[in-house]
């Protein structure tokens, strides 16, 4: 019964997030990202300060802005510290801060940070199926997002399947001017799973563009990605990005390192 109390209270926690975000505004396609990561429903314990740290770069990407006045993503370094708190079984807050870019143009910028809350099933790593839902708000630079505020809505359905890890990320995101303009960016995973340490996996990263109407296929951004992960104290995930789209950067590589703070 408690049990069942427990994944109640998430549904409801992210149904009322859900509803909030809904009349807050969708950032449009941007070419640059801070992070790029598929959510499997993982948490940090309960008590625990989790560090990630994000970074990507993009070797030969856009050579125009995406709006004017923003960060051109063609050799340009993103990249934020993620920091996290397991509160409860299945819910944990994180800070993103400092976003920041270091390009040809501008030199090294701050671009903002983001509030982060994170609702899922407890213990996603042990089970078959998993679920949840992430927000994120964000107060941005001039040059990282045409609107000083946005938001992600980034749903989590997930399926472990002995060998194989299947997830996905049907995320919405906004800039508090209307469902209607809610921007659709989902990401997939499928990640085959070599030792309880060693995985690796497929990933696409993509931008429709807004949900009333989506954009042209040669307007949207489509990117796969090669990663591999090793899970241990120190995890790491690196992947390299190809773009299938003239809207897309045509190469991306990633690096993202996690670790528990406080521990024992």
């Amino acid at each position: 019964m408690a049990r069942r109390f427990r994944h109640r209270s998430i549904l409801a926690a992210a149904l009322s997030f859900a509803a909030l975000g809904a009349f807050m505004p969708v950032q449009p396609a941007m070419a640059q990202s801070d992070e790029i990561q598929v959510y499997d429903g993982g948490l940090a314990e309960v008590g625990v300060i989790n560090l990630t740290l994000h970074n990507n770069f993009t070797p030969d990407g856009a050579k125009a802005p995406a709006f004017p006045g923003a960060i051109v993503p063609d050799k340009s370094l993103n990249g934020v510290p993620e920091w996290a708190y397991g509160v409860t079984e299945w819910f944990e807050m994180g800070l993103y801060l400092p976003l920041y870019t270091i390009d040809k143009h501008r030199g090294a910028v701050l671009d903002g940070f983001k509030l982060r809350t994170l609702f899922a099933v407890p213990h996603a790593d042990e089970r078959r199926f998993v679920y949840g839902a992430n927000f994120e708000f964000s107060y941005n630079a001039r040059y990282w997002n045409h609107k000083r505020l946005s938001s992600e809505i980034r749903p989590i359905v997930g399926w472990h399947l002995h060998r194989v890890d299947l997830i996905v990320n049907p995320i919405l995101d906004t800039e508090y001017n209307g469902v209607k303009n809610l921007d659709f960016a989902p990401s997939e995973r499928a990640a085959f799973v070599i030792s309880p340490k060693w995985r690796i996996g497929v990933e696409e990263y993509a931008d429709y563009g807004p949900i009333r109407r989506f954009s042209r296929l040669g307007d949207q951004s489509h990117q796969i990605y090669a990663v591999v992960d090793r899970i241990a104290d120190l995890s790491i995930e690196a992947g390299v990005g190809v773009g299938l789209t003239s809207a897309s950067d045509k190469v991306t590589v990633k690096l993202i390192l996690s670790r528990d703070l406080n521990k024992h």
